[in-house]
């Protein structure tokens, strides 16, 4: 009896010694305050599971194999230097911080055109598959196997039959959670296929939580696609159009595509520690110019690149003077974007978000409503779109600039996701996306102050909850 009360004991002394250590960590190490005191408060009430915890999700142990690969940039289109002086004085400093950001160039000559849903994305990239003549590089989160997964598997196996070099990419938690996965479907038609940020339990399980949200499709290391768009099923019904759940692609066009391979390129060493040569892409050293489009691309992640996409949505809150267009299926902001928001309403920004009624996230939404009164109490709008949930990502601002790509307005893809997203300057595109906009926005309720003060007192109380989640949505 007297060992085992020594061993209690020791174990006991173990315990707080290793919740100290691990809250201390926290504290010390953790960017966002909200999330250090979440973990302390799960490391305190439990004592004994909470440091565990910690060690295996809180900690950010990432690190990139692909930092050689730095060295392609030189392959990247020499800086454009007259792309600054093309732009309105007033967004002269915003480039230059996103640059600061990126260490990339903004780039010219781009073509951007704008699929909007699963019947304009899928068709487009389907035959740029099939029309490919030196390599197709895919990077997804989804990639379903059945529906119209099943059409891309085809139209890759038909690339590789032909000679063509193909590479697929798809994020670890989806080939091991869903069994429609097209990962054995890819495997079993001979296409090289690897999963990103595999994890192997203990060793790696720590990785979970860290996945890879990019979409990024290159043909012939020329056309581009990319947004916020997956390979899955319910985003392309034929049979019911209007069933069909919402989304926004991109097909890319001009030098700014080779910052789209080099991202791929670099998820694709950092997965297998294959390199891909030059030669990978085609006989065209770079993209050549297509349009009239500045675009650079802003690759983001819990990585090196931390922060980047959170930083450019401030930069650009901070530019705008006319309005402000947001378009995303998850409206969890932090305290430094709540306010950005709202400095910019009060000085007289039209600012409106667009976010679906019905969420494929229950307690996502509840989070969301929990703080929306913040943004409307100065003057900001928020509709909810009715109908088939909305899976769209759009940042616009004054009709100039629009950020298009993968990431969404939360902790997730802000701080936990490797996301990338592409800043375009062309305002006849942006004018195309404003029409796209504002017609989602005529199938929407807009959503007041009144209307959140009356909701039940135990849905308030559960939407609060919920938003004390927000660090790690």
């Amino acid at each position: 009896m007297i060992k085992t009360a020594h061993l209690l004991w020791a174990l006991a002394g173990l315990s707080s010694v290793a919740a100290l250590l691990a809250a201390g960590h926290a504290v010390i190490y953790k960017r966002d305050p909200r999330s250090a005191t979440l973990w302390v408060l799960l490391i305190a009430l439990l004592p004994a599971l909470g440091p565990l915890l910690y060690v295996l999700f809180g900690i950010n142990r990432t690190q990139r194999r692909a930092q050689r690969l730095r060295s392609e940039s030189a392959a990247l289109p020499p800086l454009q230097t007259d792309a600054a002086v093309q732009l309105p004085e007033s967004w002269r400093g915003f480039a230059h911080l996103v640059g600061r950001l990126t260490c990339l160039p903004l780039t010219a000559g781009n073509r951007i055109t704008a699929l909007v849903g699963g019947a304009d994305a899928y068709p487009a990239m389907l035959q740029a598959i099939d029309s490919a003549r030196h390599s197709v590089a895919l990077a997804t989160y989804i990639f379903d196997g059945q529906g119209i997964g099943e059409c891309f598997v085809a139209a890759l196996a038909r690339a590789q039959a032909r000679g063509v070099q193909v590479r697929v990419l798809i994020d670890d938690v989806h080939v091991r959670l869903s069994r429609g996965s097209a990962y054995r479907a890819l495997v079993h038609a001979g296409v090289p296929v690897a999963s990103f940020n595999a994890t192997v339990i203990p060793a790696r399980l720590h990785a979970m939580n860290l996945r890879n949200h990019r979409k990024i499709l290159v043909v012939d290391g020329a056309l581009g696609f990319t947004g916020g768009m997956n390979v899955q099923r319910p985003y392309f019904r034929p049979d019911a159009p209007a069933q069909a759940l919402r989304d926004l692609h991109f097909r890319v066009e001009g030098p700014v595509v080779a910052q789209l391979r080099q991202t791929f390129a670099r998820d694709w060493a950092d997965t297998t520690n294959e390199a891909l040569e030059a030669a990978f892409w085609g006989a065209e050293p770079a993209p050549l110019a297509a349009g009239a489009a500045l675009a650079r691309c802003i690759e983001a992640g819990p990585d090196e690149t931390v922060d980047r996409l959170r930083w450019t949505f401030l930069g650009a809150l901070a530019t705008a003077r006319e309005r402000v267009c947001i378009w995303t299926p998850y409206f969890l902001p932090d305290q430094a974007l709540v306010a950005a928001l709202s400095a910019a309403a009060l000085r007289g920004v039209a600012v409106k978000v667009l976010t679906p009624a019905v969420s494929d996230h229950a307690f996502v939404r509840w989070a969301a409503r929990a703080q929306f009164w913040q943004v409307l109490e100065h003057g900001a709008r928020i509709f909810e779109r009715l109908g088939p949930f909305d899976h769209s990502k759009l940042l616009l601002v004054d009709g100039t600039w629009a950020c298009i790509g993968s990431a969404n307005w939360d902790a997730r893809s802000l701080r936990l996701n490797f996301e990338l997203n592409m800043e375009v300057y062309d305002q006849a595109f942006c004018a195309q996306l404003q029409r796209v906009f504002d017609a989602a926005c005529a199938q929407a309720c807009e959503v007041d102050v009144q209307q959140l003060n009356g909701r039940p007192l135990p849905v308030k109380l559960r939407d609060g909850i919920a938003r004390l989640f927000t660090p790690i949505l």
